[in-house]
């Protein structure tokens, strides 16, 4: 199916890796512009290759999301590049994941500046171009914690179902100018292979569920919560931001789409 995305361009924040990383090469497989923002520039070289080697135009700016100046100066150059931005996509994100009482302020202050933070930052840093073109896709990656709580992911969680209320109040503002804006939120979703990053934050979780197994085991238990008995992979997040981006979601807005095999059904 054509998506019609050939020739927009994207920016996908912390495109580097696990669903980011997905997410970029499937936006690159339609023929789209893609502008990983991360702070991992010898991952993010890799992806873009691999962009590169699919027909698109990839690039990396190496960003901080959760400081307000390194987002607007990688909208800039995004700008100066590819003279338009049609899609964000706030992928970045990170948990402590530990015990509310154990985790270190800290912990707590990177989730809301990088999951909080970064997103408010990015969309404020985009949507001034795309209110003077009356078009534009933003999509936010939650999780379903953000929409029922997670244990040993208390402040992740809180941070994440603000990302869906600032979805949420974005759409209402945004919609007359053209401006779609949903949420995205993956279940239990493990990176593709050993070396990226995140795989063993993943494990990590499994195991801090009191689980002492192998991780084939943790896998396979972690699973069994699950209707569809499998836990997420980052092509199965990529494939529904992809056509969220698209035309042939242009009336879809304000929405919370979890793809999580079942996890949350609400």
């Amino acid at each position: 199916m054509d998506l019609g995305l050939k020739g927009k361009t994207a920016i996908v924040t912390g495109g580097a890796s696990n669903i980011g990383r997905a997410i970029s090469l499937t936006f690159a497989a339609e023929g789209t512009n893609v502008v990983i923002a991360d702070i991992d520039e010898e991952q993010a070289g890799k992806v873009a290759k691999e962009g590169r080697d699919l027909g698109s135009k990839m690039s990396f700016i190496r960003t901080d999301v959760g400081d307000w100046d390194s987002v607007q100066s990688m909208v800039k150059k995004a700008l100066e590049e590819f003279k338009t931005i049609d899609i964000l996509v706030n992928n970045v994100g990170w948990s402590g994941e530990k015990l509310f009482v154990e985790q270190p302020r800290e912990e707590w202050e990177k989730e809301v500046r990088l999951n909080l933070w970064g997103t408010i930052n990015c969309i404020r840093a985009v949507v001034d171009h795309m209110i003077e073109k009356k078009c534009g896709k933003i999509i936010t990656i939650g999780s379903d914690g953000g929409r029922i709580g997670e244990n040993r992911q208390v402040v992740y969680a809180g941070t994440k179902g603000a990302g869906i209320a600032i979805t949420k109040g974005i759409a209402r503002e945004l919609g007359r100018y053209g401006i779609n804006a949903n949420d995205v939120c993956p279940g239990l979703t493990m990176p593709g292979s050993s070396e990226e990053v995140g795989e063993k934050s993943m494990f990590s979780q499994l195991a801090g569920m009191g689980m002492d197994y192998t991780k084939s085991e943790l896998m396979e238990k972690a699973a069994k919560g699950y209707p569809l008995r499998r836990l997420g992979k980052p092509t199965d997040i990529a494939n529904a931001v992809v056509f969220l981006a698209s035309d042939r979601a242009s009336f879809i807005t304000g929405q919370t789409l979890s793809v999580s095999g079942g996890y949350t059904m609400m």
